[in-house]
């Protein structure tokens, strides 16, 4: 499945693209980054959005516990990051009583066992294929062992982000994850369907 990312410090700007995106995909992600957690900050006040497509927030942010509320009235899912809290069990916890899901994202240098023993409990795990943060990067090539890793031991969903495009996607579907992110790659492109139906 391919989910679009949006990373935009505007509200306005968020809302127009998931406009652009929403005939063609299931889920859109919305990237929420605090200057803090990473070296960027996006929009990050929760506010409603119509649309017809499902809503993650991958929250890219220090302490994700303290701010979780806020977005699970919006979002039907919610990925944290591992690095991010010390609290991993507890935001897992909190999301599913909300029936909504949760996913855990892991950085390109933090080892797939840190994600063990939550798997259990997990709708998703999310390897980042870049430094999170910023768009535009290239995808790390030896980030998608810890795809195949883990997908040995883990029938679950598993998401790649960061640098995705038309030449690699097959590398990294091979590799096992089985929900794509990408940003960069569709909204750089004058025709949108076409840009999404080439990664498909």
């Amino acid at each position: 499945m391919i989910i679009p990312t949006v990373l935009e410090k505007d509200f306005k700007k968020v809302k127009e693209k998931i406009k652009l995106v929403e005939d063609y995909v299931k889920w859109v992600q919305l990237d929420i980054m605090d200057g803090v957690f990473v070296n960027n900050e996006t929009w990050n006040k929760p506010q409603r959005i119509n649309t017809k497509v499902k809503l993650e927030a991958h929250l890219m942010v220090q302490n994700p516990e303290k701010i979780i509320d806020d977005w699970l009235k919006i979002v039907d899912r919610i990925i944290i990051h591992f690095e991010s809290t010390k609290e991993v069990k507890k935001i897992i916890d909190k999301v599913h009583k909300k029936k909504k899901q949760i996913g855990l994202a892991l950085n390109p240098e933090t080892d797939i066992a840190a994600a063990t023993p939550f798997l259990k409990d997990l709708d998703l795990v999310l390897i980042m294929t870049i430094q999170p943060g910023w768009g535009g990067q290239e995808l790390k090539p030896w980030t998608l062992d810890k795809v195949k890793f883990l997908r040995k031991k883990w029938k679950g969903d598993i998401q790649v982000d960061g640098g995705v495009n038309n030449e690699n996607i097959k590398k990294i579907r091979k590799a096992g994850a089985n929900l794509i992110c990408v940003g960069t790659y569709i909204f750089s492109k004058k025709d949108i369907k076409k840009a999404i139906e080439s990664l498909k």
